[in-house]
């Protein structure tokens, strides 16, 4: 299945096709233009409120706060983009899944028996616990 164009995705009812991986980066750099300009509203309003208020907001209070939140932003949206791409992983996991077995029904999962080592064959000679050393 080809890739849509952002129009067709956009417009796309059945949502097959995803937008938000397209448009994470746009919506990061929108976030941090609205983070600086309120951190300089705010260093203005404190400015027209005192010099010293203004001061402090200038050179710790916005720093910090502008921070804070590009951090909160950054986060929600990495989380965003690990959803999607645990959705990617998990639909190219069935997609093999599918392709090694194809008499299986679309929802089957392999038996553990399949994972699990099989036991050795011959019997293992026992080991002697560990621990101090016996004085005979």
């Amino acid at each position: 299945m080809e890739p849509k164009g952002f129009l067709a995705s956009l417009f796309d009812t059945s949502f097959s096709s995803l937008v938000t991986p397209r448009v994470i980066k746009f919506i990061y750099i929108i976030s941090m233009v609205v983070i600086g300009l309120a951190a300089l509203f705010w260093i203005g309003a404190a400015f027209s409120q005192s010099a010293a208020f203004g001061l402090l907001v200038l050179v710790i209070a916005a720093p910090l706060v502008s921070l804070l939140y590009l951090i909160y932003t950054r986060v929600l949206l990495e989380v965003i983009i690990a959803l999607f791409r645990i959705m990617e992983y998990n639909a190219e996991l069935v997609t093999l899944q599918r392709a090694a077995t194809p008499g299986a029904p679309a929802a089957s999962v392999p038996p553990l028996a399949a994972a699990a080592p099989e036991p050795p064959t011959e019997p293992q000679p026992p080991t002697e616990p560990e621990g101090p050393p016996r004085e005979e």
